[in-house]
């Protein structure tokens, strides 16, 4: 049987393979090696697509913690295989373009293994029936990014870029883990087809409108909505085929997917449908406002790539209004909107993709990305004029492109959703189609920038790096295929929509029965409607501006840079780290007896402040066993020992009483017949004395720390007061009945662990997460400490080289 969790793994297990097999490829290029996996997968996707588009679904679950209900469930339908196949497909055009774009002199390892660790990721989020599951890849895709993104970190703009990417998705990833946790609550299970199943017995459940919210925030956060698509502009720093890879058709589509997902569960409610479009409808505006007044291709691309999440955002969620009036003619009508959300998915990852490799090339050819320095390059790079022109029309919505299709769709969408009453709609409803001719002549304005600032007009050689030319054929391949696709999915729609966008819609709609009445027939030719008409008002406008630019670009200069919220989040994190700084400094100041002071105030206060609240404190000391003489005696040598320590000249004495303060415990241990922990007592009572001795050399002379005699009253007072605390708790635990003692449930140590020894069985057993993640803790304190001395070794080498 086909098993999803082996298309997760894979790029995972190559990822960990690299590090050991990259020195292998000094004369091939790392990148043909890498290049196999996401082809191999993309092809075991494609020859599903027959058996997905007929109806059949994959799942296949791995018990993981079964007790929590966290199972590894991969579930492969319609809508994941939609996504499966761009992280796949793209992955590879992407690959191949890296391995023209990046030199050998680069750290492709590190640069490979994390886009293989991102591309795992995306499978992961995609694929995930467990909530719990998806949310782990969900997580890894933004440390994967993060990685990507400060790849050249030698750059300050690029640690600033990954560091905001990861602070806004991690945020917003937090949001949705605690939506997910809601979701939990109310259903009883994390898995996504059972709680679609059941989502609407829980419609009115007072966590329900909470847990959407929280969701939509993680999504909003991962495919850059307003107002926090702040992320994206400057993650541009990254590598272009990063940028072609994450920024156009992968990462930002996770949110696109998680929204499409959770559409069954919540899109039947009205507050779905609103925060959904106008979010999207803003978004869309304000990305290609921002766009036009870029002189950076890459930024302007950013903006684009806002912009046109926003429409796909915005079209899910008119969709989703289909589900609040149930199957019908006139809902799967509306449906029609989410079909043009998945159509244009598909061609925005083509034309955008096609154009930031367009990007990559000048900036890799002629070393700048700037229009104003940039123009006349159609003639002498012709094959790279080609593609731009090809990807800047479609992206434009016209035809013969692709981009034409979906952009009719989404304004057919627009117009249709006018007639729809709800929350009085018939006078709100009118913003839709407004909005959304309005961002799409400004997307024109910003595609023609594209075509005649940078290709058209009069080269500017003096202007550049390097002398104009054009890629090597390798480069272009890449570029080109996506090209071709654009232009190839508009000749033949209907056969993307058959195969690959028909089950996605059973997805996304699975009460409304046979998906073929929710797949409209798509042609380029459609008859004089209301669209049509908004595209031409589109091109007659948007030519119009792009004309007369130079005179209404000065209208940007009016927004003032103090208000933002780029200003807003670079105000926040410096004032954050201000004030933590100022706090820090307050309490850190390198004396250990501050720190002790502060961890045994907090200790007084919230334990003793509890129990003496709670009334804790009761005990009866007329029952217990007396005292023995030897008993006595060794307290009396402890404290004697505790004492003298105060008063010691030399750390050598210091250490010693120290040692008679362990090897007591020690005692005291074979006294109450516990050998195991007598045994483990001496050793590192022994081990910890002979390290002290052996450290003493590298210390500072012994200078004792003159104090005033408040201060020695202060300490003395918490010092006392902690010691009698613990005695206070200790005796209090003993009469402590409240609750049945565990114990008897660990005396069956060898029936449910099969250990003899309670003590083993509890540390390797019982214990046995808390174990592990110890020593996971000390292994990578050893990695830390092996990679600093290695980093050292290496820089003084490079030293001596210098010398």
């Amino acid at each position: 049987m086909f098993s999803i969790n082996l298309v997760i793994l894979i790029p995972f297990i190559v990822a960990a393979l690299l590090p050991f097999t990259y020195r292998r490829f000094k004369k091939a290029h790392l990148g043909w090696f890498v290049l196999i996996v996401p082809f191999v997968l993309f092809v075991i996707l494609a020859r599903l697509i027959p058996s997905v588009a007929s109806g059949k679904t994959y799942v296949h679950t791995y018990e993981w913690i079964p007790t929590l209900d966290f199972n590894f469930t991969t579930y492969l339908d319609g809508l994941s295989m939609i996504f499966a196949l761009l992280i796949t497909g793209v992955g590879s055009l992407v690959i191949l373009y890296s391995i023209f774009y990046l030199s050998s002199k680069e750290s492709l390892q590190h640069f490979y293994c994390y886009l293989l660790l991102f591309m795992g990721a995306m499978l992961g989020v995609v694929f995930s029936d467990n909530l719990m599951v998806l949310y782990v890849f969900w997580e890894l895709t933004s440390v994967s990014s993060f990685l990507l993104i400060a790849f050249w970190n030698h750059r300050q703009a690029s640690r600033y870029g990954a560091q905001k990417a990861m602070l806004i998705t991690v945020s917003g990833g937090i949001a949705m883990l605690v939506g997910f946790i809601m979701l939990h609550t109310m259903t009883g299970s994390f898995s996504i087809r059972e709680i679609i199943a059941s989502i609407s017995e829980f419609s009115e459940h007072s966590l329900f409108i909470p847990a959407m919210i929280l969701i939509l925030l993680g999504a909003f956060t991962k495919s850059a909505q307003f107002p926090f698509h702040i992320w994206l502009p400057d993650a541009m720093e990254a590598p272009t085929p990063v940028s072609a890879y994450l920024h156009s058709a992968t990462m930002v589509k996770a949110g696109i997917y998680l929204v499409a997902r959770f559409t069954p569960v919540f899109g039947a409610d009205e507050v779905w449908f609103w925060v959904v479009s106008i979010v999207g409808m803003i978004t869309l505006f304000w990305g290609s406002f921002n766009a036009v007044k870029q002189t950076d291709l890459k930024a302007l691309l950013a903006f684009s790539t806002i912009s046109q999440l926003g429409l796909i955002m915005s079209l899910l969620g008119l969709g989703s209004i289909a589900l609040q009036f149930g199957y019908s003619a006139d809902s799967v009508l509306y449906t029609q909107a989410t079909f043009a959300a998945l159509f244009h998915l598909i061609n925005h990852s083509t034309f955008k993709g096609a154009l930031f490799m367009v990007v990559g090339i000048l900036d890799h050819e002629l070393g700048t990305r700037d229009v104003r320095r940039l123009g006349g390059l159609m003639t002498l790079m012709p094959f790279t004029f080609t593609v731009a022109l090809i990807g800047s029309l479609s992206m434009a919505g016209l035809p013969p492109f692709n981009g034409f299709l979906s952009k009719e769709m989404f304004f057919a969408a627009t117009v249709h959703i006018m007639n729809v009453d709800i929350f009085d709609l018939s006078s709100f409803g009118i913003i839709f189609p407004v909005v959304a001719w309005i961002a799409s002549v400004f997307t024109f304005v910003y595609c023609m920038i594209i075509i005649f600032k940078a290709f058209l007009g009069k080269p500017q050689p003096e202007k550049l790096d390097k002398p104009i030319h054009e890629a090597p054929f390798g480069m272009l391949i890449s570029p080109m295929i996506l090209a071709a696709l654009v232009i190839g999915i508009f000749l033949f729609p209907n056969l993307l929509g058959q195969y690959i966008l028909q089950p996605a819609m059973s997805s996304i709609y699975p009460t409304f029965g046979d998906s073929a009445d929710l797949t409209p027939k798509i042609s380029a030719w459609h008859g004089v409607n209301p669209e049509l008409l908004m595209t031409i008002g589109v091109i007659i406008v948007g030519a119009i501006l792009f004309k007369f630019l130079k005179l209404w670009k000065p209208i940007y200069g009016l927004f003032s840079s103090r208000f933002t919220f780029n200003a807003l989040y670079s105000n926040f994190l410096a004032s954050a780290v201000s004030k933590s700084n100022l706090i820090t400094n307050r309490y850190m100041n390198g004396l250990l007896r501050h720190y002790l002071l502060y961890i045994f105030v907090f200790f007084i206060v919230t334990v003793g402040g509890y129990l003496f609240y709670s009334k804790a404190f009761a005990f009866d000391i007329s029952t217990n066993a007396g005292f023995r003489v030897y008993e006595v005696c060794l307290v009396a040598i402890m404290a004697v020992a505790a004492v003298s320590m105060l008063f010691a000249k030399s750390r050598m004495t210091a250490t010693l009483l120290n040692g008679v303060l362990g090897y007591s415990i020690a005692i005291f241990f074979v006294i109450f017949r516990a050998p195991d922990l007598a045994l483990t007592q001496l050793v590192v009572e022994s081990v910890t004395t002979a390290l002290f001795l052996l450290a003493f050399s590298h210390l500072p002379d012994w200078k004792k720390e003159k104090l005033s005699k408040r201060t020695k009253g202060i300490n003395g007072i918490i010092s006392v007061a902690v010691g009698l605390l613990v005695v206070l708790v200790g005796l209090s635990v003993v009469d402590f009945n409240q609750f049945d003692p565990i114990s008897s449930y660990f005396e069956n140590a060898y029936e449910l662990a099969g250990g003899a020894n309670i003590v083993n069985a509890i540390l390797g057993d019982f214990r046995g997460f808390d174990t592990m993640l110890e020593v996971v803790v000390l292994f990578i304190a050893g990695l830390g400490v092996y990679s600093m001395i290695k980093l050292r070794a290496k820089k003084e080498d490079e030293n001596i080289e210098d010398q």
